[in-house]
C-alpha cells in the first residue's frame, strides 16, 4: 500500500510536501507510547498516534518510519511540521480514532497492524 492510498482510506490531510511521494508501506504501528514505537522496529512502517509533539518526529527518524499519521483530528504545530520537513518524514492527519484507523487500513489490505 502507498502513502497516497493510506491518505484516501483514512480521508487524511497532508501537512508536508513528502506526502505526495508514493512511498510503499508494508505495516502500521498504532501507539501513544514512544517506547513501544521504538520496540516495533519493522521496515516500511507508518506510525499512527495521538501523541503530538516533536519527539514523535525524532522517534520516526531514529527507526526510519515511512511516515506519521496523527489520529483523532489532532493537528501538528508548525514546529512539528518544520521538523518533519527537515527530516523528510511525511505527516498525515485523520479525524478517525486510532482503533478505527488501524481497522480501516487492515481492511484495505495493509499488512500486520500492531496496536501496541
Amino acid at each position: 500500500m502507498t502513502l497516497s492510498e493510506i491518505k484516501k482510506v483514512l480521508e487524511a490531510t497532508c501537512f508536508t510536501r513528502h506526502c505526495l511521494e508514493d512511498k510503499e508501506v508494508d505495516t502500521a504501528c498504532g501507539a501513544d507510547l514512544l517506547s513501544d514505537v521504538l520496540a516495533h522496529r519493522k521496515e516500511k512502517t507508518v506510525l499512527l498516534t495521538g501523541l503530538i509533539n516533536p519527539q514523535v518526529i525524532r522517534t520516526a527518524e531514529i527507526i526510519d518510519l515511512i511516515g506519521v499519521i496523527f489520529v483523532r483530528g489532532k493537528v501538528p504545530s508548525q514546529e512539528i511540521i518544520d521538523l518533519a520537513e527537515a527530516k523528510d518524514i511525511p505527516i498525515l492527519c485523520t479525524a478517525y480514532p486510532m482503533y478505527e484507523s488501524c481497522g480501516l487500513l487492515y481492511k484495505a489490505g495493509l499488512g500486520v497492524i500492531s496496536n501496541v
